[in-house]
């Protein structure tokens, strides 16, 4: 489980420099850690050697995918992205069912031991039965979350009860896209579709909290061209994630200002409903002082200078950590993604050990947090447990909502 754990956080928190040197050794241990528990049950088959002989393709495929694509042509570049991830979707559910398989192998030769007589054979015959059914299991698993992942996201409403709300602020909606990635496996044609249906919606802002690129500008220009169509009545605003940090982000902010985005670097607006202000409030990602220590990240910074009789602060922060310095300096509403809702199974559990939330709405003291699972995905096209969404968030007055 160590190897699963440092696997996780590899996949949620680092950087593409140490992030690949890192995975293909996490990803070698866990490697041969599988093909020795499936090497063992397939001892003495004509399958024995074969177990290891398919780990070490399937390993030197994934790494191939991984570090080669980028220095090929876009095209093949693209096919290699796309066999690289599934592989790397497979192996993370043959990885994980080895461990589970284990563990009940464990449990059941704990029990055999205690009354062997009813168990005894059980046991005898569990490792060779079991070890057949972890790579179907896996593909079967990578079939279903292919297929959740490549479907358009659904549509998620949102509830905030805000005391005291102003009736020209009620029902107020804010569309919330995050973390598409646009990249190797998703296009123009998937982006269009996003774009389609926030626009149905007919929002009063939409929001884009981070994530939305995974390459370069001169490799994606086209495919995210579609997202200058996006159309609300106040305005849609931008903040960076840690992903615009890793593939550019002085080449990205540009075109997303091209592109109609108002970008909100630890800033704000004031907007003005009826005769009610909101602030809508921005902040750079969280670790964007890594790259910028100009760009750190500050929720106080972003609010400074708002109207202190706003109705309504709304803070735009990619990652959840955000909250505590959110709640502090004075925000009603935090929206935020990055977790991706844990993506597949079993990895939304991981993802506490790095963020407060995995997903939905949450409180800190006074402050509403809601975390989307993101509208596209990351890396393996694979989505388990945490379909892709877009957020619908619409403001209520508290009272009325207690009462309903």
């Amino acid at each position: 489980m160590v190897a699963t754990l440092a696997l996780a956080l590899s996949l949620v928190v680092m950087a593409p420099s140490s992030f690949l040197l890192r995975l293909s050794v996490l990803l070698l241990l866990a490697h041969l850690y599988v093909a020795l528990r499936l090497f063992v049950a397939a001892f003495g088959t004509p399958l024995q050697w074969a177990v290891p002989v398919a780990l070490l393709l399937l390993y030197l495929l994934i790494l191939a995918g991984l570090f080669v694509r980028g220095v090929v042509g876009e095209r093949l570049g693209d096919v290699m992205a796309w066999l690289s991830f599934l592989l790397l979707g497979y192996f993370s559910w043959l990885f994980v069912l080895t461990v589970l398989r284990d563990v009940a192998l464990l449990v059941v030769e704990v029990s055999a031991a205690v009354a062997p007589s009813v168990l005894g054979v059980v046991a005898g015959r569990a490792g060779t039965d079991t070890a057949i059914g972890v790579p179907l299991l896996a593909l079967a698993a990578v079939l279903l979350g292919l297929f959740n992942a490549r479907r358009a996201p659904r549509v998620l409403d949102v509830r905030i009860p805000i005391a005291g709300l102003p009736k020209s602020l009620l029902g107020f909606t804010i569309v919330q896209i995050s973390d598409l990635h646009v990249g190797p496996t998703i296009k123009k044609r998937y982006v269009q579709s996003v774009v389609d249906i926030a626009n149905r919606l007919k929002p009063d802002v939409i929001a884009l909290t981070g994530d939305f690129v995974d390459g370069s500008l001169e490799r994606l220009a086209r495919h995210v061209r579609p997202l200058a169509q996006l159309q609300a009545r106040l305005g849609v605003y931008f903040v960076t994630g840690n992903h615009e940090y890793y593939c550019g982000v002085q080449q990205w902010l540009p075109e997303f200002r091209r592109l109609g985005f108002q970008v909100l670097m630890n800033e704000h607006r004031v907007l003005r409903c009826g005769g009610a202000n909101l602030v809508i409030a921005g902040v750079t990602d969280f670790g964007a002082a890594r790259f910028d220590a100009e760009q750190a990240t500050s929720p106080a910074k972003a609010l400074q200078g708002a109207p202190a009789n706003a109705a309504v602060r709304v803070l735009l922060a990619h990652q959840p950590r955000s909250a505590p310095e959110a709640a502090a300096a004075g925000f009603d509403l935090q929206l935020s993604g990055h977790t991706h809702g844990g993506q597949f199974w079993p990895w939304q559990y991981l993802v506490l050990l790095r963020q407060p939330f995995v997903a939905g709405l949450h409180r800190v003291d006074q402050l509403f947090v809601y975390v989307s699972r993101g509208t596209g995905y990351w890396g393996p096209p694979m989505r388990f447990g945490a379909r892709s969404e877009i957020s619908c968030v619409r403001l209520e007055d508290a009272t009325v909502a207690r009462k309903s």
